[in-house]
């Protein structure tokens, strides 16, 4: 099997391209011959060495990615209800940029009908997180006002998706004018093209009595507003801190990360309690342990992805081989949708 292999923390020269013996599954485990695997943002802070769950549960070296599709290619002992060569898709704490990874079986799952391995690779990660945060954390009410910031990007999109879904009003915020027509065509009622206009006057022209759920990825440099333009009753989500990382270089710069880490409000819980507003915050990697959590968000997944209600977003593919590529791409804040890895 052929994988990509980060031995230490830095840039696009870092991500190594390597053969190994083919893994073999044990008992309760998966072997799934990866035919694509899902990019994520948090995959460049794994390279860059910043990702606190990397360190905790690998250390160096370390494969990134935690979403791949492909046939089942050997099943352990215990495992009686997958046959080999069924089309599955997998979540992975890591270990996805690989032609052929082995996973526990309660982290594998049928994929979509009619979604091909590239766009079922760019499914599960994203949209498990879409769902955490708004069903098991925020729990909106229908008809409520969201606010989405990234809209355009895999854990943006899957949010905007299941909002609609759900009956809300949807706000999504893009950086860049050719992410505005993709964002709508997922279904929200306004984008805001924060390369066009300010943020946050646009954002109380379409919520004039603040918005109802706030869910950012960019950290510090949304969070004090977005929380300052919350409704009574409000709730702020944060998922991932994207604005520490460097845009459009390879490696991070300290300097920006001090200024950023010192930028990042702190919400105190009496300002909480008295302005009505609250704060939450997550991290998909460290919930691994809660099985029948993602379990459920799987299935009320799938259920949607059945009827219609969401579907898989754009897919750009790349070689294994050109993973390099693939992160520059990503780190440049230019693209729309998935970024997708063939092994």
């Amino acid at each position: 099997m052929r994988k990509i292999a980060i031995h230490r923390a830095g840039g696009h020269d870092r991500l190594e391209l390597e053969e190994h013996p083919d893994p073999e599954p044990g008992p309760g485990e998966v072997a799934v011959d990866v035919a694509a695997a899902g990019i994520n943002y948090a995959d460049l802070a794994v390279r860059m060495g910043l990702y606190e769950s990397a360190k905790r549960y690998v250390g160096w070296p370390i494969t990134p990615g935690f979403e791949v599709a492909g046939p089942v290619a050997a099943v352990g002992a215990d495992v009686d209800d997958l046959r080999v060569g069924e089309d599955v898709i997998a979540i992975t704490r890591f270990g996805g940029y690989a032609s052929r990874i082995v996973v526990p079986r309660h982290q594998v799952f049928a994929r979509p009908d009619g979604w091909s391995a590239e766009e079922a690779a760019g499914f599960p990660a994203v949209f498990l997180t879409a769902w955490y945060a708004l069903f098991e954390l925020a729990h909106p009410r229908p008809a409520r006002t969201a606010l989405v910031h990234s809209a355009a990007g895999g854990v943006g999109g899957a949010l905007v998706q299941l909002l609609k879904d759900h009956g809300c009003r949807v706000i999504g915020v893009v950086g860049a004018g050719h992410k505005v027509e993709p964002v709508r065509a997922l279904g929200a009622d306004a984008v805001i093209d924060k390369s066009a206009e300010a943020l946050w006057p646009a954002v109380a022209r379409h919520a004039k009595d603040g918005c109802d759920l706030i869910l950012d990825a960019n950290g510090a440099s949304t969070l004090g507003d977005g929380y300052r333009n919350l409704a009574a009753g409000g709730r702020l989500v944060t998922y991932g801190f994207a604005s520490m990382l460097p845009r459009g270089r390879a490696r991070p710069s300290w300097i920006k990360l001090a200024r950023e880490w010192l930028r990042t409000p702190a919400f105190h819980p009496l300002d909480m309690v008295t302005n009505n507003k609250s704060v939450l915050a997550f991290n998909l990697s460290f919930l691994f342990h809660e099985t029948t959590i993602l379990a459920e968000g799987m299935a009320d997944l799938l259920a949607r992805a059945e009827r219609g209600a969401i579907r898989p977003a754009k897919v750009t593919t790349y070689p294994l081989a050109e993973v390099a590529r693939a992160h520059a791409d990503l780190e440049s804040g230019e693209t729309v949708g998935k970024l997708v890895l063939i092994p």
